[in-house]
């Protein structure tokens, strides 16, 4: 498992918005990380404008960009329709959600954007500049086109009808148009690392506070990674059993545990990027 440093410094992002030096060091020190290596990363997230910088050394602070900020949010509502498909509290209505855009070539690194945008929220190729989705996806995208200065190049809409290649129904749409093994296979993976850090979480060992914070972080990453190309396709669209409810209840069972670990300890920092994240109980994965 890997995790990067930019990744790293995102998960040390506190409420109010900060990133500690003193603390990103002392964190990279737990995965192997160089202090170079670190000072590279910030520099460039500097650069790129992610996070401004204040102060030298270890008593530097970074301060997230409201952009950087904002990227983080949706993530999380991500997660929570994930878990709500899991348990059945977002049934599928049948509806496809189709985007098209024709941005010029004089605008292309918006046109850029854009496409990227749509494929990040899931959406799949049906043709030159047209993109389906099967969940509500219009918000996110009504505003990057208008972020982005094209919002009159965007049209949405939604259709029970579906028809690609002569294909109609729609699990074998769905099987067609997302490569769901690829994605399937990411969820076994963090099934497979989540399931001995549940067991030393819940074992009778008690762990430092470092050793809980490294867990989490592994954790998030690996989450991260696999849901990153996951396009949260309905429970009705997918094969059953579908792998990545498995990997989310154990992730669910793993940060329950990691949350009442912290007390009488330091918390581990990540816990703060998932403040917001309602998870289902804790009962064994099915």
């Amino acid at each position: 498992m890997q995790v990067t440093t930019r990744l790293l410094v995102h998960a040390l992002i506190r409420v109010d918005g900060t990133v500690g030096a003193d603390e990103l060091y002392r964190v990279a020190e737990l995965f192997g990380m160089s202090e170079q290596q670190v000072r590279l990363c910030v520099k460039r997230l500097v650069t790129e404008g992610r996070f401004t910088h204040e102060g030298r050394g270890r008593k530097a602070v970074l301060h997230a960009a409201a952009d950087t900020l904002r990227e983080l949010a949706p993530e999380l509502d991500f997660l929570q329709l994930a878990y709500r498909q899991d348990t059945g509290l977002a049934p599928w209505d049948g509806r496809w959600h189709l985007a098209a855009f024709a941005v010029p070539e004089s605008a292309r690194p918006a046109r850029d954007a854009l496409r990227e945008c749509l494929r990040h929220l899931g959406g799949a190729p049906l043709q030159g500049g047209l993109y389906v989705c099967a969940n509500a996806w219009e918000p996110y995208l009504r505003e990057a086109a208008a972020e982005l200065g094209v919002p009159d190049a965007l049209t949405l809409c939604t259709t029970t009808d579906l028809c690609r290649g002569g294909l109609t129904d729609p699990v074998e749409l769905a099987a067609a148009l997302w490569p769901q093994e690829e994605i399937a296979e990411g969820y076994r993976v963090l099934s497979r690392i989540a399931e001995p850090r549940l067991a030393r979480l819940t074992g009778t060992t008690a762990l430092s506070p470092d050793e809980l914070l490294v867990i989490a972080i592994e954790l998030a990453a690996e989450l991260t990674r696999v849901m990153e190309p996951d396009p949260l396709l309905p429970l009705e669209l997918l094969p059953r059993p579908w792998p990545g409810t498995r990997a989310r209840e154990l992730f669910a069972r793993c940060w329950t545990a990691l949350r009442e670990g912290e007390a009488g300890g330091t918390p581990p920092i990540l816990f703060r990027r998932y403040a917001g994240a309602s998870f289902p109980p804790a009962g064994p994965p099915g």
